[in-house]
């Protein structure tokens, strides 16, 4: 019996009591197919672990907005919504807030990436991409990215 045929046979869980948080995410990719990671800054939460870049989405924004804004406040790049292409959702609870992002890949921007939060960045290959830790909901994110590119 697997996973879901056990969990199946048994009473249904109670729903989790958590707040939803919508974040857009961006999987940048550039022409050798490398990845651009970011390491998370110390002082914030989950410090060190190694993310995609992007951000929470404010009400009234779309998630290609919101990733939109992110990208240019965060690495000073400049991208628009119809550079990106929906491959993945990551939807994960943490231990106060349940969170929903969906991923998308960016292969054109403007700008040369640089660091305004993040401690490190990395371009990095996606099959070498589970050598840098990162969140619990980035890494089913990770094996779809590597399968797709």
């Amino acid at each position: 019996m697997n996973k879901c045929e056990k969990a199946l046979a048994a009473p249904p869980p109670s729903e989790p009591d958590l707040p939803i948080v919508l974040v857009a995410a961006a999987a940048l990719v550039n022409k050798k197919g490398e990845v651009f990671i970011a390491q998370r800054p110390e002082g914030k939460s989950m410090a060190g672990l190694w993310e995609f870049p992007g951000g929470k989405v404010e009400e009234g924004e779309t998630p290609e907005f919101a990733l939109m804004r992110e990208l240019r406040e965060e690495l000073g790049i400049e991208t628009r919504p119809c550079c990106f292409h929906p491959i993945a959702f990551a939807s994960h609870a943490y231990e106060s807030f349940h969170l929903l992002m969906p991923l998308f890949v960016c292969r054109v921007w403007h700008g040369e990436p640089h660091l305004a939060e993040h401690q490190n960045s990395a371009w990095v290959r996606p099959q070498d991409m589970m050598d840098y830790p990162m969140p619990a909901a980035d890494i089913p994110l990770v094996t779809a990215l590597r399968d797709l590119l």
